[in-house]
């Protein structure tokens, strides 16, 4: 029997997250991962030598009291976090085919609005009561100021609004509408269905700054490893939570693990996506609104993933990090539609990556991926797929390379592909339900599954409890960490790391 103060599921951000927070203040945490390694989405795959990241490419946040700087500093991370940021002029563009617009989106909220007035004159003042709107949102999210950080998810009036009313309300210029929905793709969900306030904590960061990690997400992993020796929370990976052993007056005594490893601990807390922390529950402890609840939510959007370098030759350009969003229309509720027929939004990256003291020059693509596309496999597992599949992806590798081609003809005879992954290898890797790349949708008035359950002593956090991507997963720990710890203790170690 293993004795624990703690037990985390799920090593993904959030776990090792809440894993480390929990440890700082003292506790003993046991951190345990269903893959053979850690980091989930974090991690990192190797094709001849080159790193490739996974889920984790480019994050805003990183600035100077920045939220995810903040984050980083009072993990003791921040010296392992080395940002490169996005800076030239054409580091970061949006592009809408059908109208055959271009727009370059510079970094700083003050610089972002001087250019949208420069594309879109007539619209100066839509233009400053949308950035009005979304200070507004975080100044008035208090989970965002660590200060003042509850143990609760707090919900505004534009929690009850979707991006698109706003915009609506705001101008009739559907090229603008389409530029200020532009970062849904950094949460997979449609304007008329994601809230404003959701989409404002989320794209503020991007507006502010955005960078590329030296090392990618190993470097996450690699600091999260170093501090979890020195703060001694132990690491199983191939372990997943099977059973619920010695159940008394609603608090769980002791987890049965896969391997039949029994492990006692005062807390339990789940980083997984909800509806497998849904399965992990005895059924008699559920409420009919709570499964109905968790059931209903539904998955976000997925890609299907290029993975390629760029070999040596003339690539046209001095090489520096960039993003670029091809868009079939400015329309984001048609082009994130499943039934949609046009092609699909494509996000194309590329950054240099120093390997044994050279340079070598990465590119990755993206592009919008939904279930029903391959449904007919779903059945099936990595390493064992019919011909179909492969013709499938094979399909899919050739039109988004042509896509790139149409972009950036300088890459004609030197792009090379790699790999690629469709979201059934997301599903299978990841253990992602349905391979969507942001857990599930953050839908308008929705409550998603955060903090104590109802299990006194289980707990939920992750990328679907409060925000998407690395920085709603690592918010979310730190929410979780304050239920736990206590008000007193957490602000103390608050300011205590704020102020040093």
């Amino acid at each position: 029997m293993n004795n624990y103060d703690d037990l985390v599921v799920g090593s993904g951000i959030s776990g090792m997250t809440v894993a480390l927070l929990l440890a700082m203040h003292g506790h003993k945490v046991l951190l345990v991962e269903k893959n053979p390694h850690l980091g989930g989405a974090m991690a990192r795959f190797y094709k001849q030598g080159i790193p490739f990241d996974i889920g984790f490419h480019f994050s805003g946040g990183l600035s100077h009291n920045g939220i995810l700087c903040q984050m980083l500093m009072m993990l003791d991370i921040d010296r392992y976090i080395k940002p490169r940021f996005l800076h030239h002029e054409k580091a970061n563009q949006i592009v809408f085919e059908f109208e055959q617009k271009t727009y370059e989106m510079p970094v700083g909220i003050h610089n972002v609005k001087k250019k949208l007035k420069g594309y879109f004159p007539d619209q100066c003042s839509a233009i400053d009561r949308y950035f009005d709107m979304l200070q507004k949102v975080c100044a008035q999210t208090v989970s965002m100021d660590f200060d003042t950080t509850p143990v609760s998810w707090n919900m505004l009036d534009e929690d009850f609004l979707s991006l698109d009313q706003v915009l609506n309300q705001l101008t009739d210029n559907h090229l603008l509408k389409g530029v200020l929905s532009g970062y849904s793709l950094c949460y997979g969900v449609k304007p008329k269905e994601v809230s404003f306030a959701n989409h404002g904590r989320i794209c503020f960061n991007q507006y502010e700054s955005m960078a590329r990690v030296e090392g990618g997400g190993e470097a996450f992993i690699r600091a999260f490893k170093e501090q979890f020796d020195r703060y001694e929370v132990d690491v199983l990976c191939n372990r997943s939570v099977t059973d619920f052993v010695d159940i008394r007056d609603t608090i769980v005594n002791r987890f049965r693990l896969n391997t039949g490893e029994e492990i006692t601990c005062d807390r339990c807390i789940f980083t997984i996506h909800p509806k497998e922390i849904l399965k992990a529950l005895p059924k008699e402890y559920l409420s009919k609104a709570f499964v109905n609840r968790v059931s209903a939510f539904e998955s976000s959007t997925g890609f299907f993933s290029l993975f390629g370098i760029i070999q040596d030759g003339d690539t046209g350009e001095n090489f520096e990090s960039s993003i670029v969003s091809l868009l079939p229309t400015a329309d984001f509720n048609q082009s994130l539609d499943p039934n949609y027929s046009g092609n699909p939004p494509l996000i194309i990256m590329k950054y240099p990556e120093t390997i044994d003291g050279k340079v070598c020059r990465i590119l990755s693509a993206f592009e919008l991926s939904f279930p029903q596309q391959v449904a007919a496999w779903e059945d099936s597992r990595t390493g064992k797929r019919p011909a179909g599949y492969t013709a499938y992806k094979q399909n899919r590798i050739q039109r988004i390379t042509e896509r790139i081609h149409a972009f950036y003809p300088e890459l004609q005879n030197s792009l090379k592909i790699m790999d690629a992954a469709s979201i059934l290898t997301y599903r299978d890797y990841l253990h992602s339900p349905e391979g969507a790349a942001y857990g599930i949708k953050q839908k308008v008035g929705q409550y998603n599954v955060i903090g104590r359950l109802h299990l006194r002593n289980i707990y939920a956090a992750g990328q679907s409890a409060v925000l998407p991507g690395l920085v709603g997963a690592m918010m979310s720990s730190f929410i979780v960490c304050r239920s736990i710890v206590g008000r007193e203790k957490y602000s103390r170690f608050i300011e205590q790391k704020l102020c040093n």
